[in-house]
C-alpha cells in the first residue's frame, strides 16, 4: 500500500530521530504502539458484536468478503462451474432461455 522498503524506513527514522531528539523519540513510539494496539482491540471487539448481532444466520459469514477486492476475485472472477467449463449452470434458468455453447441466440423480428 505504501510501498516502504528498508532504505525508506531508514530514511525516516532518521528524520524523526533529527525533528524529535533522542530523549522523546521513545516516547513517541511507545505511544504509537499503544495506538496501534488499542485500536487493533477496538476492531476486533466490533468484528465480535457485529457476529453477535448478526445471530446464528450469519456465523459462516466471513467478514473479510466484505472487501471489495476479495468481493470481485469471489463472485466476478471466480468460475462458477470449475468441473465443467463448457457448460453453464442452467439450474435456475427456463428452458426457453438456456443457449449451449455453439447454438444461435434466437431471432424475433417483432421485437427488434
Amino acid at each position: 500500500m505504501f510501498d516502504l522498503s528498508l532504505p525508506k524506513l531508514l530514511i525516516l527514522a532518521v528524520i524523526a530521530l533529527v525533528v524529535f531528539g533522542p530523549n522523546e523519540l521513545p516516547k513517541f513510539a511507545a505511544q504509537a504502539g499503544r495506538a496501534l494496539r488499542d485500536l487493533r482491540r477496538i476492531a476486533e471487539g466490533a468484528k465480535t458484536d457485529l457476529r453477535e448481532g448478526l445471530g446464528l444466520e450469519f456465523s459462516d459469514f466471513d467478514l473479510d468478503d466484505l472487501n471489495p477486492r476479495r468481493f470481485v476475485q469471489k463472485h466476478l472472477l471466480s468460475d462458477p462451474n470449475p468441473d465443467h467449463p463448457d457448460k453453464t449452470d442452467t439450474s435456475s434458468k427456463t428452458p426457453a432461455t438456456i443457449i449451449l455453447a455453439g447454438e444461435k441466440a434466437p431471432y424475433d423480428a417483432e421485437a427488434t
